[in-house]
C-alpha cells in the first residue's frame, strides 16, 4: 500500500502522528499479507491556472505509481463508506491479488481529470474540505484500523 499526495510534510506534530499510524500499520499489516504502507510526496505544481496546476500534478502523480494497482482517489465528491466497509474492500482487494494499492491525495485545487479517470475508485472523508497534512493523517490512520479490524484487533471500537 502506498499513500501517494501532492505537497511534502513538515518535521512537527502533525509528521509524528503520521507515522505513527504508518508504523502501526506496517506492523500489524505484515502479519495480514500487507506490506505498507509506504509514503510518496510529490512537488505542487506552479502554474498559474488552477487546471492547468491540476493537469500538471494528475500527470506526477500517475507517472510516480506503480503499476498493475488499484488506484483510490481521494476526492471531495467520493464515496463516504463505514470504516469496516473500507477493511472489507482492502481484505478483498489483498485476497484477490491485487499487486498495489495507492491512496492519492491531489493538491490544493483538487484532482486532475486524468487521475479521476483513471481511479478505480473516489474516497471522501465527508462532504467537507479538510487540509491535507490531515488528509494524509487520516488516510494512515484508516489503513492502520482496517488492518485491525481485518485482524480482528479492538481498535476499531474505540
Amino acid at each position: 500500500m502506498t499513500i501517494a499526495g501532492i505537497g511534502k510534510m513538515k518535521a512537527g506534530a502533525d509528521r509524528e502522528l503520521f507515522e505513527r499510524y504508518m508504523e502501526r500499520a506496517r506492523k500489524v499489516g505484515r502479519a495480514m499479507g500487507l506490506n505498507g504502507p509506504d509514503l510518496v510526496e510529490l512537488s505542487e505544481s506552479h502554474a498559474q491556472r488552477a487546471a492547468d496546476r491540476k493537469q500538471a500534478e494528475a500527470e506526477s502523480l500517475l507517472a510516480a505509481l506503480p503499476a498493475p494497482r488499484i488506484l483510490v482517489a481521494l476526492d471531495e465528491g467520493g464515496r463516504t463508506v463505514p470504516s469496516k466497509k473500507f477493511a472489507e474492500w482492502i481484505g478483498r482487494w489483498r485476497d484477490d491479488g491485487a499487486s498495489w494499492l495507492v491512496f492519492a491525495i491531489g493538491g490544493a485545487d483538487g484532482h486532475g481529470r486524468a487521475l479521476l479517470e483513471q481511479a478505480d475508485m473516489t474516497l471522501a472523508f465527508g462532504p467537507m474540505t479538510w487540509p491535507h497534512q490531515l488528509v494524509r493523517i487520516m488516510m494512515a490512520e484508516q489503513i492502520y484500523r482496517a488492518i485491525s479490524i481485518l485482524s480482528g484487533h479492538p481498535y476499531h471500537c474505540a
